[in-house]
């Protein structure tokens, strides 16, 4: 892996590929996409960079980096799904810019290619990486910092550069989800000098220069925003922060155990070929010095505890980790390879070793075609195999010819699951998009608005908010009690604009009873039914299987 044509592969190809090219191939997926373009898209038409808002409440769940990052990304590139997703993906790919670094530091080249090409191809990172949420970002910045400190801490010349950027990235960190972008660089390089036996070095972090840059970086925003909102502290660090790690506010209680079944996920295919790697090394062979074990345990164990200790727990929040973990996959990969290629050609794994990778080629397989036998969201087989038979067809692959490739060659075994994998994982792209889009996204339905709604009429969402809408549409559509988290910014607008946008519904089927011709959306379940049940002169203009698009009249025969 020391060839430049196999460093541009794997540093930039395959990351172009998989993470930007990519993007503009699925709709913008509900909540979280449409919720991350909309407030973005509401900044460039209002100009007001300064306080967030979502359907013109102010929104102060999340501070504004991405916000910014994606506005900028909406002006350069238009509101698309390509731009909308621009900055997170970046991030992904400076993340593994970032852990070739890394391996290149406590190693060598080869084995920073290796953590840079297993990073790449982890089912997590892929998935995390492609979509806008604000996760990704968090983690490149968070990364970012803890390394800037380990550098600090380990250097001999350029130690103030490498604390500057500590600060620089922890403000970034800060700005892009809040004090957890300061809590982790700083805490796992405390516990790491802690447990280095290197208590006098801790105060060594403590600089009045990084501060200053900590402090031009993040406080503008902050005295600003709370210069116009009053409130704005008690929200953003009391409710968003304490209340939000330490109680069950949002109804995300996981047991403790939560993210272990993730990590497992998020690190295939990789994790599945650890036994045979493990098994082909020396008994007793040193893959790490204490330094790089000890903070690279540090730095996993630290966000993983407080992700796992919190009542609150999301699949994304935990990103961070696998940063450290591709960096001892790729080295424990890279020696592994390294004894194939000393023990020959025609050298043959037994099959208990091999059977975990197998086995999740077809555990893939399985999943390609489960959709055939849902009860709900089925699909017909006739409709789904042209989608499917390309990744279904890499994970055939997969389960044979990495070993057949060693046993001929004696080489080639990691290059051929990272080049399948990574095949694999852009040939899924459009059945996942093709399969999630009616259900999980607001574009069907965009579009069915598009076609069917007068240019000039309002839609209004019963029973529901699909931030997509808006975005899609262009245009601002009230909502029929499922105000949810736009609750707390709609109550301090308004009254007039309060009662018009956010409706309850008592107040909406008295508007149906007094406007003629109401154009509503909302779900094909008991939301439906009860608009239906209220409304009897409902026209339904379009349908899929999740959403109905219909017209509610105050007289009149009963539409179909």
């Amino acid at each position: 892996m020391q060839d430049r044509s196999i460093k541009i592969l794997v540093l930039f190809l395959f990351p172009l590929l998989l993470y930007l090219v990519s993007l503009p191939f699925m709709p913008l997926m509900e909540p979280d996409e449409g919720r991350y373009s909309a407030i973005p898209s509401a900044m460039n038409a209002t100009g007001d960079y300064v306080t967030p808002r979502l359907k013109a409440a102010v929104y102060f769940e999340k501070p504004p980096l991405s916000y910014w990052a994606t506005a900028i990304s909406f002006r350069i590139f238009g509101e698309n799904e390509f731009s909308s997703r621009l900055f997170a993906a970046l991030c992904a790919w400076g993340c593994i810019l970032l852990v070739y670094r890394m391996g290149v530091f406590f190693h060598d080249a080869r084995t920073g290619l290796y953590a840079a090409a297993v990073l790449t191809t982890f089912l997590y990172h892929v998935a995390i990486g492609r979509i806008n949420i604000l996760d990704m970002p968090l983690a490149f910045m968070v990364c970012l910092a803890i390394w800037s400190g380990f550098r600090c801490l380990t250097a001999t010349e350029e130690k103030k550069g490498w604390l500057y950027l500590l600060y620089l990235f922890s403000a970034l960190a800060f700005l892009a989800k809040g004090l957890i972008g300061i809590a982790f660089p700083f805490g796992v390089l405390v516990i790491w000098l802690l447990a280095s036996g290197r208590l006098r070095e801790v105060f060594g972090l403590f600089s009045p220069v990084g501060v200053l840059i900590f402090s031009a970086v993040s406080l503008p925003w902050l005295i600003l925003v709370q210069r116009e909102n009053p409130d704005f502290f008690r929200f953003f660090f009391i409710q968003e922060h304490l209340l939000r790690y330490a109680t069950r506010m949002h109804d995300r209680y996981q047991p403790f155990y939560f993210y272990l079944p993730i990590i497992l996920a998020g690190t295939l295919p990789w994790c599945a070929f650890l036994p045979q790697a493990i098994r082909g090394l020396r008994k007793g062979e040193k893959l790490f010095s204490s330094t790089e074990k000890r903070f690279l345990l540090t730095w996993f164990g630290l966000i993983f505890l407080f992700f796992s200790i919190s009542s609150s727990k999301l699949i994304p929040y935990i990103t961070p980790v696998f940063l450290p973990l591709a960096l001892g996959f790729g080295h424990l990969f890279r020696r592994y390879e390294e004894r194939t290629v000393d023990g020959g050609a025609g050298a043959i794994v037994p099959l208990r070793y091999r059977l975990t990778g197998i086995l999740q080629a077809v555990l893939f397989m399985a999943v390609l075609v489960t959709p055939v036998f849902l009860r709900e969201h089925r699909v017909a087989w006739g409709n789904w195999w042209p989608w499917i038979a390309a990744p279904f067809f890499m994970q055939l692959l997969i389960s044979f010819l990495p070993d057949r490739i060693r046993r001929k060659t004696g080489r080639g075994w990691f290059t051929t699951i990272y080049l399948l994998f990574a095949l694999f994982l852009m040939s899924l792209t459009l059945p996942v998009a093709q399969y999630l889009a009616p259900y999980k996204s607001a574009y069907p339905l965009s579009q069915a608005i598009r076609n069917h709604l007068p240019a000039d009429a309002m839609l209004y969402q019963y029973g529901m908010s699909l931030y997509g809408v808006d975005f899609y549409t262009g245009k601002r559509s009230p909502i029929v009690d499922d105000i949810g988290e736009v609750r707390y910014g709609s109550e301090r607008l308004p009254t007039a604009e309060r009662e018009r946008y956010f409706l309850t519904s008592e107040s909406f089927f008295r508007l149906v009873q007094a406007t003629d011709g109401i154009y509503c959306a909302t779900q094909n379940d008991e939301k439906l039914e009860r608009l239906k049940k209220e409304v009897p002169a409902l026209r339904v203009l379009w349908h899929n299987e999740v959403y109905s698009l219909v017209e509610l009249k105050r007289s009149g025969e009963k539409g179909s």
